[in-house]
């Protein structure tokens, strides 16, 4: 089991993690509202700006889901289930919280996740 320090150091690390994934969705979505403001001159313009904002979608996809993974974290650690694997319910590896500090799954069933969706 997780000694107290070792929780204060990972709710520490997901809280600046949450705050960085925050900061980044919010210049994002402004930079997406800027560039939705520019006068778009040729076919050109318009295919680069399409790329972009694929691109930026995508991004947010992505840090809006770490964002959950992380809060979930939080609210594990409020309950004294964090670093339980949700499967097995066996601790996760220290190791692999380092790696991963919103890890919901140990080594082992997240294997088994992965090949039940391949």
């Amino acid at each position: 089991m997780l000694n107290q320090e070792k929780i204060d150091f990972f709710k520490t690390a997901l809280e600046a993690r949450q705050q960085q994934i925050k900061k980044n969705l919010d210049m994002t979505t402004q930079e997406m509202d800027g560039l939705a403001n520019n006068e778009l001159k040729d076919e050109g313009d318009h295919a680069s700006m399409s790329l972009g904002r694929a691109v930026d979608n995508a991004i947010l996809n992505q840090q809006a889901q770490e964002l959950a993974e992380i809060e979930l974290a939080l609210d594990k650690i409020s309950g004294n289930l964090y670093g339980v694997c949700e499967m097995c319910e066996e601790e996760i590896n220290i190791e692999r919280l380092k790696v991963k500090i919103f890890a919901r799954y140990c080594i082992t069933c997240r294997e088994v996740i992965e090949k039940e969706h391949n």
